[in-house]
């Protein structure tokens, strides 16, 4: 069995599939990987490094698609390389069916199995393969690093001769992954943080590490058995706006976290409110990719409205390659071992297992 992984267009996509250590512990099962040159050579990793473990480098992307009977992947690759993939063979990665529908049906015509990591079960035996969560803690703690790096005052409190500054007020809007490490990341660097989430259990986290709740009155738990944020309706909306609007003329940082699965980001943050801001506040919106929490906010831009900057970057991972690549590919080697047959050395599509038939895109759109 061939297990291939190709980089993809750098401008977009930094990240790898395959880091060295999990290559070593592919190739340790009898496996053969293939890769195309210089694959991880923006990392500053070499491609000595893998070929010293047992890893083929091959000069062509498509000379590796066209061997290989499972591909490591993160996003599908250009339109180029799909009539490329094996008839049977398989392909993991995050695929994220709405917007690749073209790309899934070529792929599907092609008997080709589709893996798409961002349809994983939230259950106790797929955490160590939960890439949404891995990669959305490390956006959480970029995103602070980036909201402070461009607040033009010190965020902790400073006591000093010539005077007190107080330190800095995060909100962090959507208290998932993402806005925990956020507001854990906020806290150790000596801000005041506050929270906002539709989901009740999110109270006892966001104030387990350091931060105030602030809880919508009357507050109905808006929270889905798979753990997820439920669309909220418009008497919630309208209760939290008001909440909102108070809490945004004090606040310094505002961190904006917020989605609902398959759907359109909410939009949380509206016009008169961001205007309401003080000068010099910053905003975050790290759900920009779909549509974004925050009025005025695009993508890989940083607008300023009234002295306050909105900054939308479209894939915060890029910033941290090496750690997100890191966490990835412990992840696909934990979901691929769910799914190889060690006594056949196959890839076993067993339908039984619920991470293996929620993950796998069946039908074409």
């Amino acid at each position: 069995m061939k297990i291939g992984s190709i980089n993809e267009d750098l401008n977009l996509e930094k990240r790898i599939s395959i880091t060295p250590s999990i290559a070593k512990k592919i190739t340790e099962l009898g496996l053969k990987i293939f890769i195309n040159e210089n694959y991880a050579e923006h990392l500053g990793i070499n491609d000595r490094e893998y070929k010293n473990i047992g890893v083929n480098i091959l000069k062509d992307k498509k000379e590796v698609t066209q061997i290989s009977d499972l591909s490591l992947l993160i996003n599908f690759p250009e339109l180029e390389y799909l009539n490329f993939f094996k008839e049977n063979s398989s392909v993991i990665g995050i695929f994220n069916s709405q917007s690749s529908k073209e790309k899934i049906n070529i792929l599907i015509d092609r008997k080709v199995n589709i893996f798409s990591m961002d349809l994983l079960p939230r259950i106790t035996r797929a955490q160590s393969m939960d890439v949404l969560s891995s990669q959305a803690n490390l956006a959480g703690y970029k995103a602070t690093i980036e909201s402070i790096n461009q607040f033009e005052k010190v965020v902790p409190m400073m006591m000093t001769a010539a005077g007190t500054i107080p330190a800095a007020r995060v909100l962090v809007v959507g208290a998932g992954v993402a806005g925990l490490q956020a507001i854990a990341t906020a806290k150790r660097l000596g801000s005041v943080v506050f929270a906002t989430d539709v989901r009740l259990a999110s109270k006892e986290q966001v104030e387990s590490l350091g931060g105030k709740f602030l809880t919508v009155p009357g507050l109905e738990d808006l929270e889905t058995e798979a753990g997820y944020a439920k669309e909220a309706g418009k008497d919630f909306k309208l209760k939290q706006e008001e909440l909102l609007k108070k809490t945004l003329k004090t606040v310094d940082i505002v961190i904006c976290t917020a989605l609902v699965p398959g759907k359109k980001a909410p939009r949380i943050l509206n016009e008169e409110m961001v205007k309401n801001m003080k000068s010099g506040s910053i905003i975050y919106d790290l759900a920009i990719e779909q549509g974004g929490n925050s009025a005025y906010s695009e993508l890989d831009k940083i607008v300023e409205i009234n002295g306050i900057k909105i900054i939308g970057y479209k894939n915060i991972l890029n910033k941290l390659p090496l750690s997100a690549s890191s966490l990835y590919s412990k992840n696909l080697y934990n979901f691929f071992n769910n799914l190889y047959n060690k006594k056949n050395k196959k890839i076993n599509i067993n339908l039984e297992d619920e991470i293996i038939s929620k993950t796998l895109i069946k039908k074409k759109f």
